[in-house]
């Protein structure tokens, strides 16, 4: 069974250095994320969106399990993001907030993605 730390944590290096090349190396070309069919290509376009609304979003690993096929993070972000997010009217305003994650992996490379991240977190700040 492959590590699972050191490979989610290479994963996560891969999205804040905006490598999209190598996000094939981490994510499988049938990946789901939050029950729906993305594959590699939609969930590059994902990333791609949410750096071109967020140019200075970083992700940092608050808690990382892992329990092979499975992975869990909470990620934590402090960014600005342009004009309206998440249906909120940020314009520019830095915020924090987390986002609690789970990963199936199969062969080494994200299979599937569940997603939650704390809207209530982001509105209470504005």
């Amino acid at each position: 069974m492959t590590d699972l730390a050191p490979l989610y944590r290479a994963y996560i290096d891969c999205l804040n250095r905006r490598d999209w090349a190598r996000l094939g190396d981490f994510v499988d070309d049938r990946a789901r994320h939050n029950g729906r069919p993305f594959g590699l290509a939609g969930y590059r376009a994902m990333l791609e969106q949410d750096v071109r609304e967020i140019p200075d979003l970083r992700f940092v690993i608050g808690l990382l399990a892992c329990d092979p096929p499975l992975v869990a993070a909470r990620l934590d972000f402090t960014c600005t993001p342009r004009g309206r997010y998440f249906g909120l009217d940020i314009d520019g305003r830095t915020v924090s907030f987390s986002e609690n994650v789970f990963y199936r992996f199969r062969g080494g490379r994200i299979v599937e993605v569940w997603s939650l991240i704390d809207r209530e977190a982001i509105a209470a700040q504005l």
